[in-house]
Formats: C-alpha cells, sequence, structure tokens
C-alpha cells in the first residue's frame, strides 16, 4: 500500500520543482543575499501540491486512463487505490504543502509564497476541470504551472523576477507540452483523441510549427537574458579581452531543444519527463548547461 501511495505521488514529477531554483539562482549571480532556507521548503512546497494535483487529475481521468497503454497502470486507475483513498491522500499532501510555504520561508516572503502556491493549484485545477479540453490553452495553462513555480522561488528568496527568464520559462514550458502531444500522436496513432480529447483539435503539422516557434522563441529569449546580463558574466580572462562566459550555455540549450525535437519525432519519448530520466545525451545537454552555468556564476562573482 505504501509504495502504491508513493507512485500515486509521481516523485519523478517533483523534479519539475527545480523551476523555484530559477529565480534565486540567477539572483545569487546577481549578488543578492538569498535565503535557501525559505527557497528549499518552497521547493518541497511545490513538489507535495502537484502531487495532490496528479492525484485529483487521477481520480477524474480514471476512465479514460484504462484506455491508455502507459497510464492504464496507475494505482486509481487500475484499482489498487480507491479514488477516496487517493483524495484523502492528496488532502494531506496539500496540507504540508500549505505548512511548509506558510512556516518553512521566513514570514517577510511567506504571503507571497504562499499565493503563488495558490495560484498554482487553482491553476492546475482549472486545466484539470476544463482547460485540458480547450485547444491551445492547454498548452498556456500547463506553461503557466512553471511561470508560477519561478515566481514562487523569487518570492521565497526575495529577488526580482527576469523578464527575460519568465519569457524563457513560458515558452520552453510550451515547447515540452507541444512536444508531448506531437509524440502521444506518434506513439498512439490514431487511438490519440479517445484518451486526451483536445487532440481531435490538433494535426501533426501544426504541431510541429508550434514546436518550432516555442522552441525558436525559447532560444531568443534566453539569447536576450544573456545579453542583457552580459557585462555581469563578462570575464576579461586575456587582459583587456572580454567574453560573455554565460553565453556557452546557449550551445547545450540548443542542442537540449533539438534533441527533443529529433526523439518526439521518432516517436520514441511521449513525455518530458521520461526524456529527461533516460534520454543520456539530453541528460549531457543538461549536465553541461548546469556546469556552465555555474562556472559563469562563479566567475561573476571572483571577479577582480
Amino acid at each position: 500500500m505504501f509504495l502504491d501511495l508513493i507512485k500515486l505521488a509521481r516523485p519523478k514529477q517533483w523534479s519539475k520543482s527545480v523551476f523555484v531554483l530559477v529565480g534565486p539562482l540567477y539572483g545569487y549571480a546577481a549578488g543578492q543575499s538569498i535565503d535557501w532556507r525559505s527557497v528549499a521548503f518552497a521547493i518541497v512546497a511545490f513538489a507535495l501540491a502537484s502531487s495532490g494535483c496528479y492525484i485529483i487529475n487521477d481520480i477524474r481521468d480514471a476512465e479514460a486512463d484504462r484506455a491508455h497503454p502507459r497510464k492504464r497502470h496507475r494505482p486509481i486507475a487500475s484499482g489498487v487505490i480507491s479514488p477516496n483513498a487517493g483524495m484523502v491522500f492528496s488532502i494531506l499532501l496539500f496540507a504540508i504543502a500549505g505548512v511548509a510555504a506558510t512556516f518553512g520561508v521566513t514570514p517577510a516572503v511567506a504571503l507571497p509564497t504562499c499565493l503563488w502556491l495558490v495560484f498554482y493549484v487553482l491553476n492546475v485545477t482549472l486545466y484539470s476541470v476544463g482547460l485540458k479540453r480547450v485547444v491551445v490553452l492547454d498548452v498556456i495553462s500547463l506553461a503557466s504551472g512553471f511561470v508560477l513555480r519561478v515566481l514562487a522561488g523569487c518570492a521565497a528568496a526575495g529577488v526580482e523576477p527576469s523578464t527575460w527568464l519568465l519569457n524563457s520559462t513560458l515558452f520552453v514550458s510550451m515547447f515540452l507540452a507541444f512536444g508531448k502531444r506531437l509524440g502521444e500522436r506518434r506513439t498512439m496513432g490514431a487511438e490519440v483523441a479517445a484518451v486526451r480529447s483536445v487532440q481531435s483539435a490538433y494535426t501533426d503539422d501544426l504541431l510541429r510549427m508550434v514546436v518550432v516557434v516555442t522552441g525558436v522563441a525559447c532560444l531568443v529569449t534566453y539569447a536576450g537574458y544573456v545579453q542583457a546580463q552580459a557585462e555581469r558574466y563578462t570575464s576579461h580572462i586575456f587582459g583587456a579581452w572580454g567574453f560573455n562566459l554565460l553565453w556557452m550555455t546557449v550551445l547545450p540549450a540548443t542542442y537540449g531543444l533539438l534533441r527533443c525535437i529529433v526523439q518526439v519525432e521518432r516517436g520514441i519519448y511521449d513525455d518530458p519527463t521520461e526524456l529527461a530520466s533516460k534520454d543520456r545525451p539530453f541528460q549531457a545537454a543538461v549536465a553541461l548547461f548546469v556546469a556552465l552555468t555555474m562556472l559563469a556564476i562563479w566567475a561573476s562573482q571572483h571577479r577582480a
């Protein structure tokens, strides 16, 4: 029973809470003092709240999930855990998340952190209730969840969110969501609309187009952030000659996005989380992106 509850909570999805770190990390690079304890509790709050939302969604979609080749093995769809037990577990997770966001962070940032958490839960609830069946709005709602994570991280850390980074977060989230829609069509074929009704409004050509558009928008907005922060991240390694070290992160970011497109087109993955946990080249791109970002931040903090 315990292992089934853990499976129901979908701990693999907790990796999405890493978006809470975006604002604090770049705020730290800008020389701001960060309360990492508050940030850590914000991450915990969003991870647990997301699990509670997933459980409610699983309860609502149990019948449809039984027709899905992968989702039919979920605890509620398979009948291992009853909907009532799932609901009680989700309420417990929401309660713990609320406590973490209220009392885990410093009092000065507790209110905004809690508000962003509430907005996140409301957004996911609206998605589960109806937005997931509305073409394009389904993806915007999913992407908004990631933007809200970034805003909550900024609130917990007491830093001002960067418009460039918010835009990048929005577009990369839309890119992944549209890519998931396209991946589902690749793996399930004509049966996909029976599992996800909004797929009847999408076509392969439309999804290919928006995947490319949002992918390009993500790279352009991230490149805009890199350029906007050029003074901070430029190191004069060889005397007067300066180089923006953060620019190097554009390379693995570009490769990672293109790798997603290639794997989705091949029909290998239909879930970004699965891609992130199994695809070695993509993992290498993410690791290189993180390493180069850390290097750029370290260099910016130790300039003469």
